[in-house]
């Protein structure tokens, strides 16, 4: 009788082993903040295959094929013997978690369900277990995502943040850490899935509730001081104290990181790309500002095509997460792109632009854009605001414009840029510089484009001319090119009546585009560099903008190194000195000269060193300017970085 039993028991367990039931725990069960990571395992999933699949879902009760993200099993090690585990950081969306498994095989491939990157999206039907709820401990009540902007006022700063629900929250904030003795009501505002006006944004895939955005504005501000704040409720609880410099419209001096087409990485696979490179942007970006001394104030430019949500809502929560290390400390800037805005039925279409402006938000049509920022000004047009505004940080004039919506002689718009480029105080700030999406010069051949770019040369281009613009800055493109001093398609030699026109579209989209062929031979994947493009070149980065009232510099700095790869050098006389030697050049602030002379020499003694190294440094530059530079003395074309 016992060996009967034993041999039962044995065959039990071998049964049991064979048919084992798969199982799912993550740990730890609560998660603090955005960002912290949580670790799911599972194991006795069977004949396991390289497909099988983990979803990741929130609110926990979507339909299967309403994922937020997923990832393969086969990401873990151990895949195959049908155990493993998998880390990733999450996101506060305001709602739970949950995750489940699935088993896909090649054989249930549907080659018409595809993703933005044309992979086919995971199979739902084997569904093999599903984990219990994920919390996060402060959930609808911590605020998050929390940003900084100017407003039209200049000892005012504004800070906007995302909590769950629209109960009262507020600002405090002062000079010293330990008293935040001031306070600025927040005005919380949210938006229902009826407001989008197009697939996927107003789908059951694509929508998620967004929770409230809401804004607060400091107030009474001194100039050039360093501030302490947070954000929240005695009631509801308050964020982590952040810091930021005050804007002193006294100080000459202005810093600004700038660039265009960033978008976010996320830590899983969804319906669209993320965008890793832009984790690199942010990263160098955040240890230039950390480099600041506690006084020195700098602002960002994000100039189009910001999260790349393209209808995906949660995507925007992965954004102002991955950017708040930086936008909480430095005022945040955009302006609208494509990806924000363009959508079948949008107001403004002209028969010229059939082909340009098509579906590329995704069905938003400028309703997160507008919602989740507030720029200065009050510029909008059906209902979509932060299309066009300006304001001035040291000796820059900084203009924002919109190449979404109406930009022609006897707009809104057009009217709005004239008058404003006609009252720059030109002794306060000699430089102004004009951002916005779609470029007006590039050596990028998308076909769809060029009808834009003759309407900006048209009606836009004689505003900058006659009225001096020192700089244009354009994203769209994919990549980094800076021109001549060119007006009309011709190159000048002072910047004065011919801006300096830079595409820094390079921070994070990785869609790159094909570059201006040869005219007698269009269909032969020949590309030379046009004597008008002074350098362009492939690497993600952004743009590092240092002035003073004598000089201008623009330093891309590239993302693999951190190091600046190109520099152009534009002084208030008129004079534009391109491609200044970088070969090695240290992208730390305080090694360089310009960054000394800007940044650093504070105190009388300080200051004849200052000077010293300065004519010094100058000397030897110049020496070197002479001796590698043509006859002109004034710009010449450097290395073209393009791979081959």
């Amino acid at each position: 009788m016992i060996t009967v039993y034993s041999s039962f028991f044995f065959f039990f367990l071998l049964i049991s082993s064979v048919h084992s039931t798969p199982t799912i725990s993550f740990s730890p069960q609560t998660l603090n903040r955005s960002g912290d990571t949580v670790t799911i395992k599972w194991s006795g999933v069977e004949s396991p295959s390289d497909l099988d699949w983990l979803g990741i879902y929130s609110p926990p009760e979507s339909p299967h094929d309403h994922f937020i993200g997923y990832k393969f099993l086969s990401d873990s090690p151990d895949w195959q013997s049908g155990s493993g585990s998998i880390s990733l950081p999450l996101t506060n969306l305001r709602s739970d978690y949950s995750f489940r498994i699935f088993h896909w095989t090649q054989s249930e491939i549907n080659p018409k369900h595809k993703d933005h990157d044309h992979n086919p999206l995971p199979g739902t039907l084997h569904l093999l277990t599903e984990s219990n709820r994920l919390t996060f401990r402060f959930s609808a009540n911590r605020p998050e995502q929390i940003h900084l902007s100017y407003t039209d006022t200049v000892n005012e700063m504004r800070v906007m943040f995302v909590t769950g629900d629209g109960e009262e929250r507020l600002a405090r904030y002062g000079e010293v850490k330990e008293r935040l003795d001031k306070t600025a009501p927040a005005r919380g505002v949210s938006y229902e899935k009826e407001r989008m006006c197009h697939a996927p944004a107003n789908t059951t895939i694509g929508w998620r509730d967004p929770g409230w955005t809401f804004d607060a504005v400091m107030e009474s501000l001194k100039p050039g001081v360093k501030y302490y704040y947070q954000v929240g409720s005695e009631a509801k609880g308050w964020s982590e104290i952040h810091s930021f410099v005050s804007r002193n419209e006294d100080s000459d001096k202005t810093l600004a990181f700038m660039f265009g087409d960033m978008g976010c990485s996320t830590p899983y696979r969804t319906f669209i790309r993320g965008e890793d490179e832009s984790l690199s942007t942010v990263k160098w970006i955040l240890r230039d500002i950390e480099a600041l001394s506690e006084d020195k104030a700098a602002i960002v430019s994000h100039i189009g095509d910001i999260s790349y949500a393209r209808g995906y809502s949660w995507i925007w929560d992965e954004f102002f997460t991955q950017i708040e290390p930086i936008a909480s400390k430095t005022p945040y800037h955009v302006c609208i792109g494509n990806h924000e805005y363009d959508w079948p039925m949008q107001p403004w279409k002209p028969d010229w632009a059939a082909y340009v402006y098509g579906k590329d938000s995704g069905g938003e049509c400028g309703v997160p854009y507008s919602v989740k920022f507030n720029m200065p000004g009050n510029s909008s047009e059906a209902k979509v605001r932060n299309l066009y505004y300006s304001y001035d940080m040291g000796s820059v004039h900084f203009v924002y414009i919109s190449t979404e919506t109406d930009f022609l002689e006897g707009g809104k718009q057009y009217s709005f840029i004239k008058s404003d480029l006609e009252s720059v105080n030109r002794s306060k700030t000699p430089f102004v510089v004009v951002q916005g999406h779609r470029p007006m010069y590039t050596t990028s051949t998308k076909g769809s484009d060029v009808a834009v770019r003759v309407k900006m040369i048209e009606h836009l281009e004689p505003l900058f001319v006659k009225n001096n613009v020192t700089v244009a800055l354009w994203g769209h493109v994919h990549r980094y090119e800076r021109f001549c001093p060119i007006s009309n398609n011709t190159c000048g030699m002072r910047w004065h009546g011919s801006p300096v026109h830079l595409v820094i579209g390079m921070a994070g989209k990785e869609t790159q585009p094909i570059w201006e062929p040869r005219p007698n031979h269009p269909d032969v994947p020949i590309f030379p560099q046009p004597a008008r493009s002074m350098y362009r070149g492939g690497e993600f980065g952004y743009i590092r903008l240092v002035a003073n009232k004598e000089r201008l510099t623009l330093s891309y700095v590239g993302n693999h190194d951190g190091e600046v790869h190109d520099k152009v050098e534009i002084l208030a006389s008129g004079e534009v000195i391109s491609g200044s030697s970088v070969d090695g050049e240290d992208s730390r602030f305080e090694s360089k000269s310009e960054f000394a002379v800007l940044w650093y020499v504070e105190g009388a003694s300080v200051m004849v060193l200052g000077v010293v190294l300065g004519y010094l440094i100058g000397f030897f530059s110049r020496k070197k300017k002479e001796t590698g530079s043509s006859s002109t003395g004034r710009w010449i074309q450097v290395k073209n970085e393009e791979e081959t």
